[in-house]
């Protein structure tokens, strides 16, 4: 909800920030959409884990965000007057949708040797 809003919303008029880091918005989306992955594997990982399984289940997840990272990025271009879409933040955001992957696999995946 909140990227939607953030992503939506114009902030024309208002001081965002004080500082001037080129290209600052593409760690953004990449922060926010590694960080909704992993988020997302926790919140939903014990209850439908078991049924679809635990890589399948995170695949859904990736593609979900990217699939959402393209659709804000299409919604900012025709719904909005003062934004406008962007290819790199939709490739920011689906990098960082699939080093979020990575990190859950990391985290999460690894296991204990029986040997």
């Amino acid at each position: 909800m909140f990227v939607t809003f953030s992503s939506l919303f114009s902030f024309s008029g208002n001081a965002t920030s004080r500082f001037n880091i080129p290209h600052m918005d593409k760690v953004v989306h990449f922060t926010f959409y590694g960080v909704m992955v992993v988020l997302g594997y926790l919140a939903i990982s014990k209850h439908k884990e078991q049924r679809v399984g635990r890589s399948k289940l995170l695949w859904h997840i990736v593609l979900f965000a990217v699939l959402y990272g393209i659709i804000i990025e299409v919604l900012q271009h025709v719904a909005t007057t003062d934004r406008h879409g962007d290819l790199l933040d939709a490739l920011a955001n689906s990098t960082g949708a699939m080093v979020g992957m990575l990190a859950v696999r990391f985290l999460f995946f690894r296991i204990p040797s029986l040997k």
